[in-house]
C-alpha cells in the first residue's frame, strides 16, 4: 500500500503537470508492485529526474532543500545516532546549532522519525529536505569507512592464511564487525545498484569493486589480513564448504532487504593470493521488461515483433555476458505468452520467474545439462522452447531438429554480431543446409550507459569523431551532443543506468542461400546491410545523436573495424 508521501508526491506532479492522472495512478501500482516509493520508482524508471522530485516538495513544503554531497559531515554527530535507524529512515546528521540539530530528511512525512531522533538526542530537529539516494550513499559511505577502521584497530585473532583451520575459519567468520562489514557490502551494492561484487586478494592487500552500468567502480575494503574472514562468512551464507579453499565453488544467498527479494549467485576462485569471490545480484521483485522498453529503434522494434510470432524455427540473441541477452528473451516470451501454448524453458540459471512459463535449472553434477534437458523437453509436447545458451555440437544439433519439427526456439550464443553467429554454429559442426532451413533471425545487443539525468550538459565533439561514426557532415555541423558533468546522484560517473543498442539480421531468402554456401560472417553482414540491416553501431550512434547517450559511449562499446553505412 502506498505511504501518505507518496500520494501527497503523485498529486504534486499531476498539479504541476508533469504526470497525467493516469500516468500518476499507474505509477503508484507500479510502487506496490516494486516495493519501492514513488520518488524512487520515478527516478528509476527515467519518467522524472529527482532534482525535479527535490525542488518541487522543498518548494511545497517551504523547507530549505540541501546538496548533501557537499557538506562536510561530522563523526561525532553520526556516532550519536544509531547505524541502523539512520539507513532505515534515510535521514543524515548535518550539523547542530546550539541547542538544535540539522538533519537532512529524505521523507518529510515521517515525523515520528523525527521525535525518535529528538528523544535519542536530547535536542531540537531542524529538518532539511535531501535526497533519498544522496543520503544514503553519504550514510553507507561513512558507516562502511568507519567500521574498516574499527575492524582495523582491532586485535582480532588471525593466523596465516595457509595453516587457518576449520575452527579458525568459522571464529573468525562468526566476529560480529565481519557479518556487520559483509552486510553492508551488499546493502551498499544494491543501494548503488550494482550488478555484482567483486572481492579480490592481493599481495598486500584485499580489494572490492562493484560493477554499475557495466563499468567496475573501487569501494571500501576490508584488511588483507581478514580477507579469508570475509570469504568464509560468505561462504557461510551461500551454503559452501568453508574448510575447501582448493576448488572454486558456486552457491547462491536469498535476501530479503526494503520489501525486495534478492537472489545472490557466488562464486569463489582460489588465487595466488587466497580466493576471489564475485557476486551477482538479482532483483526478484523488479519488473520485467517488454520488448517497447529495450530501448530498440521502431523498424527493429516492428522486424524483431515479426520475427518472434513465426510458428517454428530457431532465433538467436547474441552479445557478451552482461549485454541484456536473457532480458531481450525473457521479453520476446512475454509478449508471445497465451494460454493456448506451452513454454518450456532450460536455463542456467533461472535468473526471473516468468507467469506460465515451465523453466527448468540445468545440474550437470546429476547429467541434466542444456542438451539432456533439451531431448527430453521436445517430448513435453511445447510450442516454444528457450535455451539458456548453445554451447556445444549436441545442443545445436536438438535445438535445430527441434526447430525443423515445428517448434520455435529462442536461444543466446556469445558471438560479437550477428553475423558471427552463423559461422558460430557452423564452426560446432552444424551442417550449413540445416542451419539456413531452422535459423529465422539474429539479434545482437549491448548496453550502452545513459547519461545522467541530473547533470546533462551539451558538449562538444572533434569533427573526426564523428566521422569515425560516420555522421553525415551536414548533421555533424548542427548536431547537439550531450554528455553527464558528474554529480553525486550518478557517482560522478556523468552516467545513470544503461540501454540496449540492437543489430538485427533477418534470415531472407538471400541470406538463407548465402548460408547454405557457406559464407563468411564478413559476407552475411554486407549481404544483409545491403537488405537494410542497422548495425550496432548505427544503433548506438543514433542514440548518441539523440542525447540519451554519448559518443564516447558508443565507441566504448560498438564501434569494431566494420565500416558503417551513411544514415539516411
Amino acid at each position: 500500500m502506498n505511504t501518505q508521501s507518496d500520494r501527497w508526491l503523485a498529486d504534486l506532479l499531476v498539479e504541476a503537470s508533469i504526470l497525467t492522472a493516469d500516468e500518476s495512478a499507474e505509477a503508484l501500482t507500479e510502487c506496490r508492485e516494486t516495493a519501492r516509493s514513488l520518488s524512487e520508482q520515478l527516478t528509476a524508471s527515467g519518467r522524472v529526474a529527482s532534482a525535479t522530485l527535490h525542488r518541487l516538495t522543498a518548494e511545497r513544503l517551504g523547507w530549505a532543500p540541501v546538496d548533501v554531497g557537499d557538506v562536510e559531515l561530522s563523526s561525532e554527530l553520526l556516532e550519536a545516532v544509531p547505524r541502523e535507524f539512520a539507513l532505515g529512515h534515510c535521514l543524515l546528521p548535518l550539523s547542530r546549532e546550539d541547542h538544535s540539530l540539522v538533519v537532512a530528511v529524505a521523507d518529510p512525512f515521517n515525523q515520528t522519525a523525527l521525535d525518535d531522533l529528538r528523544l535519542l538526542t536530547g535536542l531540537k530537529i531542524k529538518p532539511m529536505l535531501g535526497e533519498a539516494g544522496a543520503i544514503r550513499r553519504r550514510l553507507e559511505q561513512f558507516y562502511a569507512e568507519a567500521m574498516i577502521r574499527e575492524i582495523a584497530d582491532q586485535d582480532l585473532e588471525v593466523v596465516a592464511e595457509e595453516t587457518q583451520d576449520l575452527a579458525d575459519l568459522q571464529k573468525m567468520a562468526g566476529e560480529e564487525q565481519v557479518i556487520q562489514f559483509v552486510n553492508l557490502l551488499i546493502h551498499r551494492a544494491i543501494n548503488q545498484r550494482a550488478s555484482d561484487i567483486h572481492i579480490e586478494p592481493f599481495e598486500r592487500q584485499t580489494t572490492v569493486r562493484y560493477r554499475i552500468d557495466g563499468v567496475l567502480r573501487t569501494a571500501p575494503a576490508p584488511p588483507k589480513r581478514l580477507h579469508a574472514a570475509v570469504v568464509s562468512r560468505i561462504k557461510i551464507m551461500s551454503d559452501m564448504d568453508i574448510a575447501e579453499r582448493r576448488l572454486p565453488q558456486d552457491g547462491r544467498i536469498a535476501l530479503r532487504l526494503a520489501g525486495r527479494q534478492f537472489d545472490v549467485r557466488v562464486s569463489t576462485l582460489p588465487t595466488l593470493h587466497g580466493e576471489t569471490v564475485v557476486m551477482r545480484l538479482l532483483d526478484q521483485s523488479s519488473a520485467l521488461f517488454g520488448l517497447e522498453e529495450l530501448g530498440m529503434e521502431s523498424v527493429v522494434l516492428e522486424q524483431f515483433a515479426k520475427v518472434i510470432v513465426h510458428p517454428h524455427g530457431i532465433i538467436l540473441v547474441t552479445g557478451p555476458t552482461g549485454s541484456g541477452k536473457t532480458t531481450t528473451l525473457y521479453a520476446a516470451l512475454s509478449r508471445i505468452f497465451s494460454p493456448e501454448k506451452k513454454i518450456i524453458t532450460i536455463e542456467d540459471p533461472v535468473e526471473y520467474q516468468l507467469e506460465g512459463v515451465n523453466q527448468i535449472h540445468v545440474r550437470p553434477a546429476i547429467g541434466l545439462t542444456f542438451a539432456s534437458g533439451l531431448r527430453h523437453m521436445v517430448r513435453q509436447d511445447p510450442d516454444i522452447i528457450m535455451v539458456g545458451e548453445i554451447r556445444d555440437h549436441e545442443t545445436a544439433e536438438i535445438a535445430i531438429h527441434a526447430a525443423l519439427t515445428g517448434h520455435l526456439v529462442f536461444s543466446t550464443l556469445h558471438t560479437n554480431d550477428a553475423a558471427g553467429a552463423v559461422a558460430r554454429l557452423l564452426e560446432m559442426g552444424v551442417e550449413p543446409f540445416l542451419a539456413a532451413s531452422s535459423l529465422i533471425g539474429v539479434l545482437a545487443q549491448r548496453l550502452v550507459r545513459v547519461i545522467c539525468p541530473q547533470c546533462k550538459t551539451t558538449t562538444t565533439v572533434p569533427a573526426e569523431t564523428l566521422a569515425t561514426l560516420n555522421v553525415p557532415a551536414d548533421e555533424a555541423a548542427t548536431a547537439t551532443l550531450y554528455r553527464g558533468a558528474g554529480c553525486d546522484n550518478c557517482g560522478g560517473t556523468g552516467y545513470q543506468g544503461r540501454r540496449g543498442i540492437f543489430e538485427l539480421l533477418t534470415v531472407t531468402s538471400g541470406v538463407r542461400d548465402l548460408i547454405a554456401l557457406r559464407a563468411t560472417a564478413s559476407q552475411l553482414k554486407q549481404k544483409a546491410m545491403g537488405e537494410g540491416m542497422r548495425t550496432l553501431a548505427v544503433s548506438g550512434r543514433d542514440k548518441a545523436l539523440a542525447g540519451l547517450t554519448t559518443v564516447e559511449e558508443v565507441l566504448r562499446v560498438a564501434v569494431a573495424d566494420e565500416q558503417l553505412e551513411v544514415r539516411s
